[in-house]
């Protein structure tokens, strides 16, 4: 069996005071909503991950630009999370 190397995918954002913030994408997902993506932290000593929870932000597109945006309406968050934790879990 081949060793093969894990090569997360590290998503860095950057806030609305020009801060940037790292994460690893755990995975994402389209529905009749939109598009959403579930996200951790990383520090940024080597990109090791930081005790924390599971992000879950909105995919949009605005100027051919793409941006992450909270989920703001509680139900819609609720769904898309229950969606993430079952994907994950069977992960």
């Amino acid at each position: 069996m081949k060793n093969e190397e894990f090569n997360p995918n590290i998503v860095t954002i950057v806030d609305e005071d020009g801060i940037e913030h790292s994460f690893e994408e755990l995975d994402r997902i389209a529905t009749a909503t939109g598009r959403y993506v579930a996200l951790i932290p990383v520090s940024d000593n080597q990109n090791q991950l930081e005790d924390g929870e599971l992000i879950i932000l909105k995919v949009g597109e605005e100027c051919g630009e793409t941006y992450l945006y909270p989920i703001e309406d509680d139900t819609e968050f609720e769904k898309v999370g229950q969606v993430f934790e079952k994907r994950l879990f069977d992960i």
